[in-house]
């Protein structure tokens, strides 16, 4: 075979970087992009010739300005739930997307992770068995992301109460009073779990 030039080499191993980040959702880590037999040092030779984009310490991308964010938040931060805010948009409960990211996250997990410019990140710590309670998956930027359930949901909504905005929070009561495949039961024994039971009763139940 002949050997390559290094035009030729380097569009080769850009290309071969390209083919891994797109199967892992447009971003790679350090150790994913070395894995493929790239320097360290000619990583940093693309961020600064701006080849590759560095999304945040230890993690690249290519044009990551112009990725659907839900396509980045797939790619760093798939162990995370979508929550607040966030889920009641995905729940379709209401209309603006939300300007950060609201991602609950185990309690344990870094906060370096979430210092980034783009996509915004509000990051909520929680105990590993709270944070997998009441979790289901939605179609997500060509993949799966998790996301609470409408009834979790709720409960945060009401446990949270006083940080969220008031017009959003009545938007998602009377979005959950008015959804058909609303399960009381489930919403009833997630609210006991997270100590929101009275809440329910109070401002749920005279409606139900």
């Amino acid at each position: 075979m002949e050997k390559m030039t290094r035009a030729q080499k380097t569009d080769y191993l850009l290309s071969e970087v390209k083919k891994q980040m797109d199967a892992n959702g447009g971003i790679l880590k350090t150790s994913q992009i070395t894995n493929l037999g790239i320097d360290y040092r000619r990583i940093l030779a693309w961020v600064k010739d701006g080849t590759l984009d560095r999304v945040k310490s230890g993690y690249y991308s290519f044009g990551y300005k112009k990725r659907p964010e839900e396509e980045l938040i797939r790619g760093l931060f798939g162990d995370a739930v979508l929550c607040l805010d966030s889920a009641l948009y995905y729940h379709h409960y209401i209309a603006v997307k939300p300007y950060a990211w609201h991602l609950a996250v185990d309690k344990n997990t870094s906060k370096s992770r979430f210092k980034m410019e783009y996509p915004v990140i509000a990051p909520y710590y929680t105990e590993p068995e709270v944070l997998s309670l009441g979790v289901t998956q939605i179609p997500f930027a060509l993949g799966q992301m998790k996301i609470y359930t409408k009834e979790r949901m709720i409960c945060d909504c009401l446990k949270y109460e006083e940080k969220m905005d008031r017009d959003i929070f009545k938007r998602a009561l009377l979005s959950y009073l008015a959804d058909g495949s609303k399960d009381i039961a489930e919403l009833l024994r997630i609210a006991k779990l997270r100590k929101v039971l009275q809440k329910v009763h109070n401002r749920i139940g005279v409606w139900l």
